[in-house]
C-alpha cells in the first residue's frame, strides 16, 4: 500500500483515513464541499473537494487517482429513482479510474443488497442475488456495473448497520409505541467496519466479496433496552407482537475465516457516548 485514495471521508471513511496516516501510508481523500476539505486539511487529512452531478466537479480531483488503491465510500442518497442517478455518477466515475494508474477497488456496500425475505438460514456472499430480488435495487446494479465495467481488481465489502460512538439505536425508538423488537441485528461497531477495511487493503483480498457484520445477533428489543440502561434514555414504551419466523440474518463466516477478528463481536457491547 504505497498511496490509498478515499472517495467519501464520512463516518467510517475519515476514521479510516486516520488509521492509515498512523501506519505511515500516504492518503488522500475527497470531501463534497471545498469547506469541509479545508477544515480536514487544518486536521492534517490531506482532502480534496470531489463531487459527482452525476459528473465530477471539484478543484484539483485528479490528484485522488493517482496512487495505487482507491476505497469508494459512496452509497446511493436515495432509492427513489431506482438508482439510476447514482449509477450515472459510477460511470463517469468508472471512467477515471479507467483512464488512471489504480490498480485495485475496495468498494463499500451494504447488505441491503441481500433480499428482504425472510428465511431460517444466513445470507452468505454466495447469495444469487438479481434486480428481482435484491432488498436495494440500486446497490446490486452498482455491484454489478463495478464487477462489469472497472478494469481494477474489485473487492466488495458489504456493511451491516453501522453503529455505536454517536449512533445509538435505542434513542432513536426511545419512548415510541408498537417497536418491532423481536427480529435480531445485523450490525457492526463502526471501528470494527474500519479495522475490517484495513484488514482487505494490508492482507491484498482483491477480488472477492465480503459482509462486515458482527457474529453475533441480539434481538432489537434487546439492544434499545440495554442502550436504555447503559445511557439513561427510556427504553421502547411497547412492542410489536412476536413473530419468530420473521428473521434475516447474515454471516460474517468469510471474513473470520480470513483471519478477521471483531474487537466487538456481540452489538450488546457496543460502546456509546451521548
Amino acid at each position: 500500500m504505497n498511496k490509498i485514495s478515499i472517495i467519501g471521508l464520512g463516518w467510517i471513511g475519515l476514521p479510516l483515513a486516520k488509521l492509515l496516516l498512523e501506519k505511515n501510508v500516504k492518503v488522500i481523500g475527497s470531501s463534497t464541499t471545498s469547506a469541509k476539505a479545508s477544515s480536514l486539511q487544518n486536521l492534517g487529512i490531506p482532502s480534496i473537494h470531489f463531487a459527482l452531478d452525476p459528473h465530477p466537479i471539484g478543484s484539483g480531483f485528479h490528484q485522488l487517482f493517482q496512487g495505487d488503491v482507491i476505497v469508494l465510500n459512496i452509497p446511493p442518497r436515495s432509492r427513489q429513482d431506482g438508482g439510476e442517478k447514482y449509477l450515472e455518477q459510477l460511470k463517469f466515475l468508472t471512467a477515471l479510474l479507467n483512464n488512471s494508474p489504480i490498480q485495485k477497488v475496495l468498494y463499500v456496500s451494504s447488505t441491503g443488497v441481500y433480499p428482504e425475505d425472510f428465511r431460517s438460514e444466513e445470507y452468505t456472499e454466495e447469495e444469487a442475488i438479481s434486480l428481482s430480488t435484491a432488498g436495494n435495487p440500486a446497490l446490486w446494479k452498482a455491484e454489478r456495473y463495478l464487477l462489469d465495467n472497472l478494469e481494477q481488481d474489485l473487492t466488495i465489502v458489504r456493511f451491516g448497520g453501522l453503529l455505536g460512538d454517536d449512533r445509538i439505536p435505542g434513542r432513536y425508538f426511545s419512548g415510541k409505541e408498537n417497536v418491532i423488537g423481536h427480529t435480531r441485528v445485523n450490525y457492526i461497531y463502526r471501528n470494527d467496519a474500519v479495522q475490517m477495511m484495513h484488514f482487505i487493503l494490508a492482507n491484498e483480498l482483491w477480488g472477492k466479496t465480503f459482509n462486515g457484520v458482527a457474529p453475533l445477533h441480539p434481538l432489537r428489543k434487546e439492544v434499545y433496552e440495554k442502550n436504555a440502561q447503559d445511557l439513561g434514555i427510556a427504553p421502547p414504551a411497547s412492542f410489536a407482537p412476536e413473530n419468530p419466523a420473521e428473521q434475516r440474518l447474515v454471516s460474517s463466516q468469510k471474513i473470520i475465516d480470513s483471519g478477521f477478528e471483531f474487537t466487538f463481536p456481540d452489538p450488546l457491547d457496543f460502546p456509546y457516548q451521548q
